[in-house]
């Protein structure tokens, strides 16, 4: 079954990254040369940090990247997150 483009995407958002739903740019000498391609592009539909959403116009399909693989986020890392209440004195 063929999904419809999300409608988040936009053109002017893309990414240029190989889909594993079609694999389309694996003959192209441009994308084997890390360049990018007018043709081989993704949408980069929205990110939560350094996961990027993303959707191929070619086959629609949607995948999540981490394009920082290796690296985990710590549990203390929610502190930089958390508002201060009033009567808390910053740390």
């Amino acid at each position: 079954m063929r999904l419809p483009i999300d409608p988040q995407a936009d053109d002017a958002r893309r990414a240029w990254v190989a889909c594993p739903g079609c694999d389309d740019a694996r003959t192209c000498a441009t994308c084997a040369d890390r360049r990018n391609c007018r043709e081989h592009w993704r949408y980069l539909i929205s990110n939560n940090g350094p996961v990027v959403h993303l959707q191929c116009p070619g086959c629609a399909h949607t995948w999540s990247l981490d394009t920082r693989p290796g690296v985990t986020r710590r549990e203390d890392d929610t502190a930089f997150f958390r508002p201060l209440s009033a009567d808390t004195p910053p740390s």
